[in-house]
């Protein structure tokens, strides 16, 4: 991830109001003005598909990056190799399979509690001045039901009763000299004052003694 964004402490908690809130808001305007000089015109540049009369880009560009980031999700529910190699990068992919065999997973979008916002623009050129690379950083406030199962059947973690409310900070990317190129999921930024994971509910064989060879069985 290029210069990855630091959220701010207190997202979603905070009110314009306080003087948190309003450090807040500082910071985000600064992030603005360097996201515009790093490399918001040169996306813009190579988007043209984006750009509208009555549309705003980044408006757009988050929305996009949200239908993305579910539908790369729900693909995860039923796993399908191909379908999931054109929603993630090859960075992303591993991390989204990793750990998953044997196991079922239930992943459901309930509704977004607010709409998904770009908050980081990056642009930059990997081995050569050609090779444009792209990368989005939208932020994502949804609720959502998540339920993992082991390969018997048994609750791990999460349920799917209570929706849970989830600030996510995702990365999507862009191979910028490719017009027939797509925006697939690359990343997610957990910021320091996240709170913790729920813990794994794991299940253990229960030790029985071993059978005596020398006694006779029926």
């Amino acid at each position: 991830i290029m210069d990855p964004y630091v959220p701010p402490e207190g997202d979603a908690r905070l009110t314009s109001l306080s003087k948190d809130g309003v450090k807040q808001q500082v910071q985000k305007l600064r992030q603005t003005a360097t996201s515009q000089l790093a490399g918001k015109a040169r996306i813009i540049g190579r988007e043209e598909e984006f750009v509208g009369k009555r549309g705003n880009l980044w408006v757009k560009a988050g929305m996009c990056g949200g239908r993305v980031g579910i539908c790369g999700r729900e693909s995860g529910n039923v796993f399908n190799k191909q379908k999931l190699h054109s929603l993630v990068t090859e960075r992303c992919y591993p991390d989204m399979v990793r750990g998953n065999r044997y196991k079922t997973i239930r992943w459901r979008f309930v509704e977004s509690l607010e709409p998904p916002r770009v908050v980081h623009v990056r642009c930059d050129s990997i081995m050569n001045r050609g090779n444009l690379y792209g990368q989005v950083t939208v932020r994502m406030h949804s609720r959502q039901i998540l339920a993992i199962y082991d390969r018997f059947g048994r609750l791990m973690y999460g349920g799917e009763e209570i929706p849970k409310d989830v600030l996510e900070y995702v990365v999507f990317e862009k191979y910028l000299v490719n017009p027939y190129g797509t925006w697939r999921m690359h990343g997610k930024i957990i910021p320091e004052w996240a709170p913790p994971k729920d813990p794994i509910i794991k299940t253990v064989m229960i030790p029985v003694p071993a059978p005596d060879p020398s006694q006779e069985h029926e």
